[in-house]
């Protein structure tokens, strides 16, 4: 495969469960599983064991979700991808372009 670059993946929760380790597994999981998508989308493959998850809020990072994380937890899975045109894809903000 040509090509290693870093793609985002989202998923948004209640905040009143930050603490909850098993609710917060299942928003890494739907964050990765996005990543994927997004990958599958833009002819790439994500390496999932170069995942790396963040959690955040509005509150406590300059990340901007969009509406989407209003009042949410945010949690931001950034894994690497591969595959030709890897090189094209960087991850930036909510986005991946």
């Amino acid at each position: 495969m040509d090509g290693n670059k870093t793609i985002f993946g989202w998923a948004f929760g209640d905040p009143a469960r930050t603490g909850d380790e098993e609710y917060l597994a299942t928003l890494r999981d739907e964050s990765l599983e996005n990543a994927r998508q997004d990958a599958v989308r833009q002819g790439v493959q994500i390496d999932s064991g170069t995942a790396v998850f963040t959690v955040v809020s509005e509150d406590d990072s300059l990340i901007d979700a969009g509406e989407s994380a209003r009042g949410r937890i945010t949690v931001r899975c950034t894994v690497h991808v591969e595959g030709p045109g890897a090189e094209d894809i960087h991850a930036e903000g909510p986005m991946n372009g």
